[in-house]
Protein backbone atom coordinates (compact mmCIF):
# COMPACT_ATOMS: atom_id res chain seq x y z
CA UNK A 1 0.00 0.00 0.00
CA UNK A 2 1.44 3.56 -1.11
CA UNK A 3 0.75 6.50 1.54
CA UNK A 4 -0.31 9.77 -0.41
CA UNK A 5 2.43 12.44 -1.03
CA UNK A 6 0.34 14.50 1.58
CA UNK A 7 0.56 11.89 4.14
CA UNK A 8 4.04 11.97 3.05
CA UNK A 9 4.71 15.19 3.57
CA UNK A 10 2.69 16.02 6.69
CA UNK A 11 4.62 13.19 8.77
CA UNK A 12 8.26 14.51 7.53
CA UNK A 13 7.52 18.35 8.23
CA UNK A 14 6.02 17.32 11.64
CA UNK A 15 9.20 15.28 12.32
CA UNK A 16 11.52 17.92 11.56
CA UNK A 17 9.06 20.69 13.86
CA UNK A 18 9.13 18.62 17.18
CA UNK A 19 12.43 16.98 15.96
CA UNK A 20 11.44 13.62 16.50
CA UNK A 21 13.45 10.47 15.69
CA UNK A 22 12.57 8.37 12.54
CA UNK A 23 12.21 5.49 15.78
CA UNK A 24 9.68 8.23 17.32
CA UNK A 25 8.03 9.30 14.10
CA UNK A 26 7.18 5.90 12.97
CA UNK A 27 5.54 4.77 16.26
CA UNK A 28 3.88 7.80 16.17
CA UNK A 29 2.20 7.38 12.67
CA UNK A 30 2.13 3.55 12.55
CA UNK A 31 4.58 4.21 9.61
CA UNK A 32 7.82 1.85 9.01
CA UNK A 33 11.13 3.30 9.58
CA UNK A 34 12.58 1.99 6.45
CA UNK A 35 9.32 3.59 4.82
CA UNK A 36 10.62 7.06 6.86
CA UNK A 37 13.88 6.57 5.80
CA UNK A 38 12.89 6.51 1.63
CA UNK A 39 10.63 9.32 2.28
CA UNK A 40 13.27 11.54 3.27
CA UNK A 41 15.12 11.05 0.68
CA UNK A 42 12.85 10.49 -1.77
CA UNK A 43 8.79 11.88 -1.26
CA UNK A 44 7.52 10.89 -4.47
CA UNK A 45 6.63 6.92 -5.04
CA UNK A 46 8.78 5.51 -7.79
CA UNK A 47 6.86 4.28 -10.76
CA UNK A 48 6.00 0.52 -11.34
CA UNK A 49 8.42 -1.07 -13.14
CA UNK A 50 6.48 -2.53 -16.71
CA UNK A 51 7.28 -6.07 -16.78
CA UNK A 52 5.41 -9.34 -19.43
CA UNK A 53 3.89 -11.62 -17.34
CA UNK A 54 2.81 -13.76 -19.78
CA UNK A 55 4.77 -15.68 -22.74
CA UNK A 56 2.52 -16.88 -25.41
CA UNK A 57 3.32 -20.15 -25.37
CA UNK A 58 3.06 -20.71 -29.56
CA UNK A 59 5.64 -17.84 -29.98
CA UNK A 60 7.95 -19.53 -27.70
CA UNK A 61 7.23 -23.03 -29.30
CA UNK A 62 8.36 -21.40 -32.29
CA UNK A 63 11.67 -19.46 -30.90
CA UNK A 64 12.90 -22.91 -29.71
CA UNK A 65 12.35 -24.48 -33.12
CA UNK A 66 14.12 -21.80 -35.16
CA UNK A 67 16.81 -21.58 -32.04
CA UNK A 68 17.31 -24.50 -30.81
CA UNK A 69 20.62 -24.25 -29.19
CA UNK A 70 19.51 -20.73 -27.43
CA UNK A 71 20.02 -20.65 -23.86
CA UNK A 72 17.42 -19.98 -21.49
CA UNK A 73 19.04 -16.33 -20.74
CA UNK A 74 18.94 -15.29 -24.83
CA UNK A 75 15.55 -16.35 -25.27
CA UNK A 76 14.65 -14.19 -21.61
CA UNK A 77 16.42 -11.44 -23.43
CA UNK A 78 14.22 -11.63 -27.20
CA UNK A 79 10.85 -12.25 -24.87
CA UNK A 80 11.66 -8.94 -22.43
CA UNK A 81 11.18 -11.26 -19.35
CA UNK A 82 13.62 -13.00 -16.89
CA UNK A 83 15.20 -16.43 -17.25
CA UNK A 84 12.93 -18.32 -14.53
CA UNK A 85 9.59 -16.92 -16.92
CA UNK A 86 11.27 -19.06 -19.83
CA UNK A 87 12.35 -22.11 -17.70
CA UNK A 88 9.12 -22.14 -16.48
CA UNK A 89 7.50 -22.03 -20.64
CA UNK A 90 9.90 -24.86 -21.54
CA UNK A 91 8.71 -26.94 -18.69
CA UNK A 92 4.87 -26.29 -19.39
CA UNK A 93 5.97 -27.27 -23.36
CA UNK A 94 7.96 -30.20 -21.87
CA UNK A 95 11.11 -29.12 -23.93
CA UNK A 96 14.01 -30.34 -22.02
CA UNK A 97 17.70 -30.48 -22.79
CA UNK A 98 19.30 -33.38 -22.24
CA UNK A 99 22.48 -34.86 -23.35
CA UNK A 100 22.46 -38.11 -25.74
CA UNK A 101 23.62 -41.72 -24.68
CA UNK A 102 25.86 -41.51 -27.63
CA UNK A 103 27.99 -38.27 -26.62
CA UNK A 104 28.96 -40.33 -23.65
CA UNK A 105 32.34 -42.12 -23.41
CA UNK A 106 30.65 -45.73 -22.37
CA UNK A 107 27.58 -45.53 -24.66
CA UNK A 108 25.09 -46.78 -22.06
CA UNK A 109 21.28 -46.60 -22.48
CA UNK A 110 20.53 -45.65 -18.96
CA UNK A 111 22.19 -44.15 -16.27
CA UNK A 112 20.99 -46.39 -13.47
CA UNK A 113 20.53 -49.95 -13.96
CA UNK A 114 18.70 -51.77 -11.01
CA UNK A 115 20.35 -55.18 -9.93
CA UNK A 116 17.91 -58.68 -11.85
CA UNK A 117 15.24 -59.78 -9.74
CA UNK A 118 16.30 -63.36 -7.91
Amino acid sequence: MTYSIDFRRKVLTIREKEGLTFEQTAERFGVGIASLTRWAKRLEPRPARRRRRKIDMDELARDVEQFPDSYQYERARRFGVVQNSIHQGLKRLNVTYKKSTEASQSGRTATYRLPPAD
